[in-house]
């Protein structure tokens, strides 16, 4: 099975990106935790980047705020697909991430999740390596059919509730 990477700007982002390791490991998917910066270790970076695929990864997830260029650093340097989580932290409540991760050029595509959105990031990383992987894939339609119980199951809890009123 494919690895995970997943690239901090900081370690100051681990608060967010733990939302993204649970659900790797609920889905039994491989990763990596790295802390680089597109700015202040631009060459380990691009390094890292270059030589994802050969080193078993599969798709990589970039957390960065405020100027939030590390997901665009990774995408300028890999073929695999980027997910890039733009992290509040900034007096712009991470709206600044959220556009410089956003707003890439066209031929390097960079996903982008929500603010703070590193459980959606692993969902889809795991999507993506499920192209591949029957299991993977299995075990996302089997989430799907338990996400799908539990609003049935809440539905059905407040049409109880409204009976009583």
């Amino acid at each position: 099975m494919k690895k995970v990477a997943i690239i901090m700007g900081s370690d100051s982002d681990l608060p967010v990106v733990k939302g993204a390791v649970g659900v790797l490991k609920e889905y039994g998917v491989p990763f990596e935790i790295r802390v680089m910066s597109a700015h202040r270790t631009p060459e380990a970076a691009t390094a890292f980047a270059k030589g994802a695929r050969e080193n078993g990864f599969g798709a990589v997830i970039a957390a960065a705020g405020k100027a939030a260029h590390l997901a665009g650093a990774m995408a300028a340097n890999t073929t695999l697909p980027v997910i890039g989580i733009p992290v509040k932290s900034s007096t712009l409540d991470g709206l600044d991430a959220l556009l410089s991760t956003v707003q890439m050029p066209s031929g390097l595509p960079v996903a982008t999740v929500a603010i703070d959105g590193a459980a959606n990031a692993a969902i889809l990383a795991v999507q993506i390596l499920s192209v591949g992987d029957a299991s993977l894939a299995e075990k996302l339609a089997e989430k799907r059919k338990a996400m799908q119980a539990d609003v049935v199951a809440r539905d059905n809890a407040l049409q109880e509730k409204l009976d009583t009123l």
